[in-house]
């Protein structure tokens, strides 16, 4: 009796063990026209089938449905979804109209992810200013460290790994000056050191040529009807005005 097995069928569950980053290699390389471009393609419906189908004990099941769920739910994928119309085949043929639920189940998505990515750069913007604070007291301070560890509601023992993760904060990039503390940010001409030029608020004196009105009490030069008046041009001021 020959000792070699015998041959049997090769189903997905069979397939050799392959890594998601593997299996996408061989798609790409099985299936150019869906796999192979710059820019993912919405897939088909039950493209999983169609993959087994067409290259039969290739991919294990669960290899495959690994990879296609992390294709499926990246970013480059959702976008596009949310603008193609339609789905495509292992061929790169258009296989079905994307349904506007499926395209704003991408579009929901996207939100989720970006309203999650902006609260993520919020706490981690509070968390290093409470650790730029903690350093500047704590180089203030004249209370000992136990002390100021329970002044301040921490662990002694994260005192100084929360100091010098400040000073490695500060490194990379230093610390906005709060305008709120007195500190006045705001760049010249807009609320800081006035500009040259017309102020802000005139004294009541103030003749200025935008400030005549014809006929007014206060009006100077030629009255209305003078020849010369007539003949007189409008100063650069009153233009512009």
């Amino acid at each position: 009796m020959s000792d070699t097995p015998q041959q049997t069928p090769t189903t997905g569950d069979t397939a050799p063990a392959m890594s998601p980053a593997d299996c996408g290699n061989k798609l790409k390389e099985l299936f150019p026209a869906l796999f192979g471009v710059d820019k993912p393609l919405p897939l088909k419906l039950r493209i999983q089938a169609d993959i087994q189908e067409r290259a039969p004990g290739v991919f294990t099941k669960a290899v495959l449905s690994a990879f296609l769920r992390r294709h499926t739910g990246s970013h480059a994928y959702l976008m596009g979804l949310t603008k193609a119309t339609q789905r495509f085949d292992l061929d790169g043929q258009a296989a079905g109209e994307i349904t506007d639920e499926h395209r704003k189940a991408a579009s929901d998505e996207l939100t989720r992810r970006r309203e999650n990515k902006n609260a993520q750069r919020e706490l981690e913007e509070q968390q290093r200013h409470n650790r730029a604070t903690l350093l500047r007291d704590f180089e203030r301070t004249t209370l000992t460290p136990a002390n100021f560890c329970a002044l301040k509601g921490i662990p002694v023992e994260a005192l100084d790994g929360l100091l010098a993760l400040a000073r490695q904060d500060a490194l990379e990039r230093p610390p906005v000056a709060d305008p709120r503390r007195g500190q006045d940010r705001r760049p010249q001409g807009r609320g800081g050191d006035r500009p040259q030029g017309r102020p802000d608020n005139r004294r009541p004196n103030d003749r200025r040529p935008q400030d005549r009105r014809p006929g007014g009490p206060r009006a100077q030069g030629p009255r209305q009807g003078d020849a010369a008046g007539k003949d007189q041009p409008a100063s650069p001021e009153t233009k512009e005005s």
